[in-house]
């Protein structure tokens, strides 16, 4: 297995190389890459590891979802919640319709089938969209409103809503007493109950880490920690009540944000780091699970189901917003974002043809020919749209972003050490502010002359009887300064 392991992540990096170089999202080059070394093409991953393959993508969608959850900030949520709860269930509707009216046709199935079948294709990929939407929301792209967000929100739910669907249709097919409207009656309690237990120890982390000064790396790994536990439970407890775990880990960010925005700074940009090997890991792995074989088996038929489900979807999606203040293109964009599908299919495309469904082999092989038609197109879209419709004012908070990755500055509560006097200090405060660029490197573009600027103050540690007893210095940092890392190191230890 250990061997499997470094061809994904050598092979990974580089598609996900080749593929950012001609400007396209890394992630499709992973998907290839996991299609054709999975077993059903080269065969080149080793058995164990497609075995441990669920857990892994379990544990590198947790990473992100936590990510999502540290970049959710309450007044954009206020901003676009109605819309987001609309998202999270019409667009899911229509295409179900859609895929209801022609595939019994063309797929010589029964339309309880084609509802199973939709319920299946209905479930946008959080793994897809979920890292293109923190990519835009990093650089400020669709800020002003609250468009990443939005989409992120949406597609959070839409998982819920649909597979409460599917889980109805199929309970129908299996002819067993199923009380419809008490499974419908799951999807609230399922959000809820997710929510709050994200809520619960969210809170308590907060807590946690404010009484106890411990380092990042350890912060981040008891978060992450958690989180898988809540998956867990919802495993554990799905025998007697549904909890949507994913929204729970989400959660967790959020609270730890509006609580102290320092630390979810702190932990976010040691989830940042993760995400670099938990990607390759989740999207090489995913395309692993695709068998290409059974998704040549839908044909032209399956091909133009599923085009006709994306049809139905996209209006939709765009009749969601309908009242929204988003313009045409905005609302495009929105519809182009709805498109990937790959995780919920992989994982729930099989289920029926393992429950005794008539069409369960038709059902499996439109799934899989789903994920390899949608995946690949929708991340290509979302890039190349998002990167033309988003907006990105000029002095966008997101800048800021940029500056402290560009000068790879640390946040509040981490501990530098001068290279220079071998002193060590911790971060106590830090300030944004905007300043006026010196004449040497003037533009004539109105509003130019202003370039973000973060201002750190840090306390010594050494000799000192407290913080905010001893002797403390500041040190501002912008795009025209040095870098930082001339004159200090961040302490990673625990």
């Amino acid at each position: 297995m250990a061997a499997s392991l470094s061809f994904i992540i050598v092979m990974g990096l580089l598609a996900d190389y080749a593929f950012r170089r001609f400007k396209l999202p890394g992630l499709v080059g992973m998907l290839i890459v996991g299609v054709l070394c999975g077993p059903y093409v080269l065969n080149l991953i080793a058995p164990e590891m497609m075995r441990v393959s669920g857990d892994f993508r379990k544990i590198a969608l947790i990473v992100i979802l936590l990510r999502a959850g540290f970049e959710l900030h309450r007044d954009t949520l206020n901003r676009v919640g109605r819309a987001a709860l609309i998202m999270s269930c019409i667009p899911a509707i229509f295409e179900i319709i859609g895929i209801m009216l022609v595939a019994p046709g063309w797929l010589h199935i029964s339309y309880l089938d084609a509802a199973i079948l939709g319920t299946i294709l209905g479930a946008v990929s959080p793994a897809v969209v979920v890292p293109l939407m923190i990519d835009f929301m990093d650089r400020g792209r669709g800020n002003k409103k609250g468009i990443p967000t939005l989409v992120l929100a949406a597609s959070s739910v839409d998982d819920v809503f649909v597979i409460v669907l599917f889980t109805i249709f199929l309970g129908i097919y299996g002819g067993g007493d199923i009380n419809i409207w008490a499974k419908l009656s799951e999807i609230p309690v399922s959000i809820a109950l997710g929510i709050i237990i994200g809520v619960i120890p969210g809170y308590l982390l907060f807590r946690l880490f404010t009484r106890y000064d411990w380092r990042p790396p350890k912060k981040t790994l008891v978060v992450l920690g958690v989180a898988i536990m809540l998956t867990w439970l919802e495993e554990e407890c799905k025998r007697w009540v549904p909890i949507a775990s994913l929204l729970g880990v989400m959660a967790i960010g959020f609270i730890i944000l509006e609580k102290s925005e320092p630390i979810a700074h702190i932990i976010s940009q040691k989830l940042k780091k993760l995400w670099v090997f938990a990607e390759l890991l989740l999207f090489v792995l995913v395309g692993a699970q695709v068998n290409v074989h059974v998704a040549w088996e839908a044909g032209i038929a399956g091909t133009l189901v599923i085009l006709v489900g994306l049809i139905f979807r996209s209006a939709g999606t765009y009749l969601s917003l309908i009242s929204t203040p988003l313009n045409w293109k905005e609302r495009l964009f929105c519809v182009i974002a709805y498109i990937p599908k790959a995780t919920v299919q992989a994982a729930i495309g099989a289920v029926p043809l393992a429950a005794g469904v008539a069409s369960g082999e038709i059902i499996l092989a439109v799934a899989v020919l789903s994920i390899l038609v949608t995946a690949p197109l929708g991340a290509i879209g979302i890039k190349v749209f998002g990167e033309r419709i988003l907006d990105h004012g000029e002095r966008s908070v997101y800048r800021f972003k940029d500056l402290r990755e560009k000068q790879e500055l640390p946040h509040v509560g981490e501990r530098i050490r001068s290279k220079k006097f071998g002193t060590i200090w911790k971060i106590i405060e830090e300030k944004e502010m905007w300043i006026e660029k010196p004449a040497l490197y003037g533009s004539s573009a109105p509003g130019a002359n202003l370039i973000p600027a973060i201002q750190l103050r840090c306390w010594s540690e050494d000799n000192s009887p407290g913080p905010g007893k001893g002797k403390t210095i500041s040190c501002r940092y912008s795009q025209i300064d040095p870098p930082f890392h001339d004159h200090w190191e961040v302490l990673y230890d625990w």
